[in-house]
């Protein structure tokens, strides 16, 4: 049990998740391990989304909103996390949901699948009818042929390197989440929203909601044509930078 006035109440609270998470098999161990590096850069932020990373986030928005076939890749620490934002986001926007796992198992994907459905995600795909990508040696290199194998635009927050940069490399657009703005993933994406997935996933809801049956092509270009992922990840790394500088011991 987490007490609300505990200082770190919001962080204690996703941990909770995924600790849960794994108990149900949804996180492996090794996701365990993965949150607490990213947790640590969410202390350097903070713990709040700056300004750059609300333009970033956005400037997703706008890539998935304007997608032929866009795809959103939820592995267990995502599933855990924020199904129920990624359900808000999906009804919304009617984008399909692709489970891939770095450690996959049948079990696992029909769990996190399951688990989906139970918080009100209808469209995922199993990745069962699946096509290997060249330059993955993992078994993140299975993606189905419907969905990320067919899609122009990959989501997929807390990303693993490998995979990002061999779907840059097929020309997909590859938007992420990572809280770390030097991490493989970060550098290689398209877009990166330097952030926590709960809060980004968040603010992609309301920017969805703000577009909901509108039709601003031009405007959606606009905004994917003025952003610079590297800029946006030198900001990033300057907001770290500034937050150290300004703590007094």
């Amino acid at each position: 049990m987490v007490l609300e006035g505990h200082p770190r109440y919001k962080s204690l609270r996703l941990r909770n998740k995924l600790v849960d998470g794994y108990e149900k098999g949804i996180t492996s161990a090794h996701g365990l391990i993965a949150h607490g590096r990213g947790e640590a850069f969410d202390y350097l932020l903070g713990e709040q989304t700056s300004k750059n990373a609300l333009d970033a986030t956005n400037v997703a928005c706008a890539y998935l909103l304007t997608a032929r076939h866009p795809i959103l890749s939820v592995n267990g620490n995502t599933a855990a996390l924020a199904s129920e934002e990624i359900a808000e986001f999906c009804a919304i926007t009617s984008i399909p949901v692709e489970v891939n796992l770095f450690h996959r198992s049948v079990k696992r994907i029909n769990r996190i699948a399951d688990y989906l459905h139970a918080h009100g995600v209808v469209n995922v795909l199993a990745g069962f009818d699946f096509v290997k990508l060249d330059h993955i040696s993992s078994d993140r290199a299975k993606v189905d042929k419907h969905g990320i194998f067919k899609a122009d635009v990959v989501f997929a927050p807390l990303e693993d390197g490998d995979r990002a940069q061999a779907l840059t490399r097929l020309g997909k657009v590859v938007l992420t989440v990572d809280l770390n703005p030097l991490s493989r993933t970060a550098v290689t994406s398209t877009v990166t929203i330097v952030d926590e997935v709960t809060r980004a996933m968040k603010n992609l809801i309301s920017f969805a909601k703000r577009f909901e049956g509108k039709d601003d092509q031009d405007g959606l270009d606009t905004l994917k044509a003025s952003f610079d992922n590297v800029q946006n990840l030198k900001t990033s790394y300057v907001i770290i930078q500034q937050r150290l500088q300004s703590l007094t011991l």
